[in-house]
């Protein structure tokens, strides 16, 4: 499926997602970023604990990714109606606008202006890198009539606690054949977009010693990165290639690409780039038997930074308790404390209010692809997991006064 951010997919999934809250007795606000706050009253008035993902996905899949954690949330508030359960303080479901970064490129961006780390004014002026496409996030969110008038802000709009439940997207549940996550904290990453630049020339009449070949350059760059990577024992990705002009007899004298790093620790994601950008340097300074480098130039822009997050004890608890309360005397064998590989809202929300994630197995280790899955009965089972850890952290605060 594809429901990029803003999109007239996403807005019908919004609709559905506020019309849905009305049913279960849930008030909606909306806020300056889009975000949607359902929110369901509690026997005192307080902050809401809250569970949160997404529904945009990218280009190409994301049946999962994000989408199970809205749904077992609402089917969490459906569930307490059901029940007739009053929980002692507010419980609500959000929806974060834009996590994937997929259409306007800064991912969690939307969850990064709430929490304070990223300016309101920069995210609005976000453009799409669709092709084509000349809309920011600002004119995109006034389009499909989600430009709310809540300030996003945690100071004007906070929240007790966020859990979200999420798909692992990648191997190592269901290789060591478990069925949850209970996750620890998230990899620190960064985004770049680098831009090698040359010269356009002929390709017919322009010798190979007489060119300034910026794809070449970026093919060396990027092949580079890979290697750098392996021996920082991190990871390194390029995920968007653009060359100009674009004429089949033309060398490219300008090319653009994204360059995302990941690590379990800041300091190797810092090592990796400091290496990489003395090596492009040097790639694009000294002549080599490729015959680019001399007249090629390259640029760093840092599009995104995340730091390693460790997330909220209490939180974790919680979760750990649901886990036990589900699994008994199995919890041990069925779950594993794990740290998540890829960047989530919940990176976000833990620089203000304490947070945790429940991981459900991903067939395969895939996601970001149309092939991402995971069983009924492991979404059944990160549903069931999802509230308890809710009503624990809702115990706790009670029992604390809080």
């Amino acid at each position: 499926m594809s429901r990029l951010s803003l999109s007239d997919a996403d807005k019908e999934a919004r609709d559905w997602f506020a019309e849905t809250r009305k049913s279960l007795g849930c008030t909606l606000t909306i806020d300056a970023m889009g975000n949607q706050f359902a929110k369901r009253p509690g026997k005192q008035e307080g902050l809401a604990t809250c569970a949160g993902s997404h529904l945009d996905t990218q280009p190409t899949g994301g049946r999962y990714d994000g989408i199970l954690g809205i749904t077992a949330g609402i089917e969490m508030l459906r569930a307490l109606k059901d029940a007739k359960i009053e929980t002692e303080y507010p419980v609500g479901v959000i929806n974060w606008t834009n996590e994937e970064g997929a259409r306007f490129p800064i991912s969690m961006v939307s969850s990064g202006v709430w929490s304070g780390e990223i300016a309101l004014e920069r995210a609005h002026n976000l453009a799409s890198v669709v092709r084509g496409e000349s809309a920011t996030m600002r004119s995109e969110l006034e389009r499909i009539g989600y430009l709310g008038d809540l300030s996003c802000n945690h100071r004007d709009n906070p929240i007790a606690a966020h859990f979200e439940l999420h798909i692992e997207q990648g191997p190592i549940l269901e290789k060591e054949a478990r069925k949850v996550g209970i996750v620890k904290g998230v990899q620190a990453y960064k985004w770049f977009t680098i831009t090698v630049t040359g010269k356009d020339c002929h390709t017919g009449t322009t010798d190979l010693s007489s060119r300034a070949d910026a794809l070449l350059a970026a093919s060396h760059m990027i092949v580079y990165a890979r290697k750098s990577a392996l021996r920082h024992e991190a990871l390194a990705s390029v995920g968007i290639i653009e060359a100009k002009p674009g004429s089949t007899n033309t060398v490219p004298g300008e090319v653009n690409f994204s360059l995302d790093i990941h690590a379990g620790r800041d300091e190797v994601v810092e090592q990796l780039e400091r290496n990489l950008r003395s090596v492009f340097g040097k790639m694009a300074s000294s002549r080599s038997s490729d015959h680019y480098s001399d007249r090629v130039k390259v640029n760093w822009r840092e599009d995104s930074h995340s730091p390693a997050v460790h997330f909220h004890e209490d939180c974790i608890q919680c979760v750990i308790d649901g886990v036990k309360d589900t699994f008994g005397d199995d919890a041990d064998k069925l779950s594993k404390q794990i740290v998540s590989g890829a960047g989530h809202d919940s990176v976000y929300t833990s620089k203000r209010v304490p947070t945790c994630m429940i991981f459900v197995p991903s067939r395969n280790g895939i996601s970001h692809n149309p092939e991402e899955y995971t069983s009924p009965e492991d979404c059944a089972i990160g549903a069931q997991i999802l509230p308890k850890a809710v009503l624990n952290y809702d115990t706790l605060r009670k029992a604390r006064g809080a």
